[in-house]
């Protein structure tokens, strides 16, 4: 079993974690380094034959207090994830008594503090906003992209395609964002949002991820929607969005892009030698 042969004779311990109801997997491999195949995180991520989730997340030790690295559900890398970034935080505050911690992943160094009432704050870092960085298959204006509906094209270390639209509940979101999730401008595929402005302070969303589907919340895409509604003028650079899962809250700063949010650790268990060794 060369995906978990450190830990194949006593299975592998993980927490389930989610943030708004976008749910995770976590494994903490500080102690013992794992190597996960696409196969194994398809295999835990499948809802009826493993355990289940969004995004798949692996805190590995670093140079800062952790390092971590993400897979979604199809068994893809993922550069970063928002709201397990968050979830594993909390878990790393818990743990070792701080209230400041910083983080690295593929797409740079995070910063993460308590906010206070059970809350969790991110920088995300800096959005990318020029088309080679997102990345885009060509130069085009990313305010407004030559794709019917006029999406926003942002980066948050994930490409994400943005729409403004009049009634979120009305897209018919399967279909949608499987449509644009692929489309040619988009190289490496993209997350894909529906926003409804409330308000100037006030954004509806509902979110496609590349890679899972659809999702109750996701916070790389929160912070997306942010940046694009901010550039757009439809709102100011700090907002309350409305996700399927509940409320997030994205402050678009100076120092990068603040998420700011609940998390919840649902349980604790072990996947087991046999579970395991049917994925390798």
């Amino acid at each position: 079993m060369p995906a978990m042969q450190q830990r194949s004779d006593t299975g592998l311990p993980f927490m389930k974690m989610h943030g708004l109801g976008n749910d995770f997997v976590i494994v903490d491999a500080r102690a013992h380094p794992l190597q996960i195949t696409p196969a194994l995180a398809r295999g835990i991520g499948h809802r009826q034959f493993g355990v289940g989730f969004d995004q798949l997340a692996v805190i590995e030790k670093g140079e800062s207090d952790a390092h971590l690295v993400f897979y979604n559900a199809d068994g893809s890398i993922s550069a970063t994830c928002g709201n397990a970034t968050r979830c594993i935080a909390r878990f790393l505050m818990q743990e070792s008594g701080k209230s400041e911690l910083t983080l690295t992943t593929s797409h740079g160094t995070l910063k993460a503090r308590d906010a206070g009432d059970g809350l969790t704050s991110v920088n995300m870092g800096h959005p990318q906003l020029d088309w080679a960085d997102i990345p885009l298959a060509e130069e085009v204006d990313t305010l407004e992209l030559p794709i019917e509906g006029g999406p926003v094209a942002t980066g948050m270390g994930n490409p994400h395609c943005t729409f403004f639209v009049e009634d979120a509940e009305a897209i018919p979101l399967e279909d949608f964002g499987a449509r644009y999730e692929h489309h040619p401008l988009y190289p490496q595929r993209t997350n894909v949002q529906v926003a409804q402005i409330i308000g100037p302070d006030h954004i509806r969303m509902r979110v496609w991820e590349r890679g899972v589907g659809i999702t109750l919340a996701s916070g790389s895409s929160s912070c997306a929607t942010a940046v694009a509604a901010a550039r757009r003028g439809l709102t100011g650079r700090k907002v309350q969005i409305e996700l399927d899962g509940g409320t997030i809250w994205i402050d678009w700063r100076e120092d990068g892009v603040w998420m700011t949010g609940p998390t919840c650790h649902v349980f604790s268990g072990t996947l087991t030698p046999e579970f395991l060794e049917s994925l390798g």
